[in-house]
């Protein structure tokens, strides 16, 4: 009889979300050595999700832009209770910076943009 792994009676979905939970973890930890927390009491206004997804959908630089806004802001918001809070901010600066470009996302049917070296 051959000793079975601790992981061997999981799912495959049940696997993947383990993997997933590791894989913030190490973000996490790796995000920590890189900005320890800074001993400062002045916070943030407060504000909500949908308030964010509504500044960030006005200053998106395109129509797509915009329509991501909703599920770049919706995935940051699942992931934020397990991150520390600058990395969440962090994340939302990049959501902003990404939408305020106006080459983000690239414009596939415009002749100039890259799709034509994805294709041939």
């Amino acid at each position: 009889m051959t000793p079975s792994s601790p992981h061997s009676d999981l799912t495959p979905r049940q696997k993947d979300a383990i993997g997933k939970a590791a894989h913030l973890r190490r973000e996490v930890i790796s995000f920590q050595q890189d900005w320890p927390r800074l001993n400062s009491a002045e916070l943030l206004p407060p504000i909500t999700w949908s308030e964010l997804e509504r500044q960030l959908s006005s200053l998106s630089a395109t129509p797509a832009g915009a329509a991501m806004v909703h599920d770049l802001v919706s995935a940051t918001r699942k992931q934020a209770p397990f991150k520390p809070s600058e990395l969440v901010v962090r994340e939302i600066l990049c959501i902003a910076s990404a939408v305020m470009d106006e080459t983000f996302p690239p414009d596939f049917s415009s002749p100039d943009s890259e799709a034509e070296d994805l294709i041939s």
